[in-house]
């Protein structure tokens, strides 16, 4: 059963031309001009009940806008969007209490309370029974490993511990989908890892569909099989993480080590890096066998591996592609 159903989604900002120069702003106030900016362009998908599919994209690509149509929080140009049932854009409160969206670097908890203070205030407003809130609670703390900060002022926390705090709070009601945009942004490598390792045994635990951006790709790597891929405000790819990699990455990385300096390889395909008697060797697919073959028989060889290229370079080449990008920002820019 699909939990989110995506058909043909659109979303068109107006935004104002802001001309440098006073005059220009004078001008402005009687005769504004404006542009019309697709941020999101006819994009289709569907999520299963218990995905974790990874929404990658570049700054600016859409992602970001098209989560907050699928919370509610923006109302689509076209298309349509079907979140558990609902209508995004209704805002039925049964709906609200099912979702949750949680993005890096934006507050909701109450800045001046301690975070059980503004924990409690959550279980107010969500309704949540007391059994469940404490429960909930009790638990999300230890794998989060926040015990400590309960008693603490929301302003007196790190940027890592607010965010750990703002997980917790937006899954107290336990949502079935979860919407996590950059959830590890700014945080240092053990920070990442443990909000990583939490969101892995809240999906597998609560059966939750997850869709998550990240431009760290070892938070796709690690909870997703799954990636959709969108530029310029389009779709660009949906399908497993391996066939990205396949289909976009028509080369393989050798890494060779010898007894001895390496000469220059150049014949033996594009050098990335050559340093003593170690190289990095970018080879195309189809010549990967017969380099490697040409690389043992040439040369006293220590050691050899053949791997994909980092999945980063293989998002950065499909990337490359497209034209100009769409504003995901416009949507702070744009007029009502």
């Amino acid at each position: 059963m699909s939990s989110v159903v995506v058909e043909d989604l659109s979303k068109t900002f107006k935004v104002p031309v802001r001309q440098e120069g006073f005059l220009n702003s004078v001008r402005s106030l009687f005769h504004r001009e404006y542009r019309m900016v697709e941020a999101v362009r006819e994009v289709s998908f569907s999520l299963e009940a218990g995905e974790v599919v990874g929404f990658l994209g570049p700054n600016g690509a859409g992602k970001t806008t098209t989560l907050k149509m699928l919370s509610g929080l923006l109302f689509p140009t076209g298309g349509s969007a079907e979140v558990l049932g609902f209508r995004p854009s209704d805002r039925d409160p049964e709906f609200l209490s099912q979702v949750a969206l949680i993005m890096g670097n934006r507050n909701s908890l109450q800045w001046d309370l301690p975070v059980a203070d503004s924990l409690d205030v959550r279980r107010a407003i969500y309704d949540i029974p007391k059994p469940d809130y404490v429960q909930r609670r009790e638990r999300f703390t230890e794998l989060l490993d926040v015990g400590d900060l309960l008693t603490k002022p929301v302003r007196n926390l790190s940027l890592g511990e607010r965010m750990k705090v703002e997980i917790l709070a937006a899954l107290l009601p336990a949502p079935p989908v979860l919407f996590l945009d950059e959830p590890t942004l700014g945080l240092d490598l053990g920070m990442q890892k443990r909000i990583r390792s939490f969101v892995a045994s809240y999906a597998a635990e609560e059966g939750a569909t997850i869709l998550l951006t990240s431009h760290y790709m070892a938070d796709v790597t690690a909870l997703c099989e799954r990636v959709i891929v969108i530029h310029h405000g389009a779709l660009l790819f949906d399908g497993d993480l391996a066939e990205l990699s396949k289909r976009f990455g028509a080369e393989k990385t050798i890494t060779v080590s010898v007894g001895g300096e390496l000469p220059d390889l150049g014949s033996y395909g594009q050098v990335a890096s050559l340093e003593g008697g170690k190289a990095i060797l970018s080879v195309a697919r189809g010549q990967v066998a017969a380099t490697a073959a040409r690389l043992l028989a040439d040369f006293d060889v220590l050691d050899l591996s053949i791997e994909d290229p980092p999945i980063e370079d293989v998002i950065e080449r499909t990337f490359a592609s497209g034209d100009e990008p769409a504003e995901d920002e416009a949507a702070s820019h744009a007029e009502p």
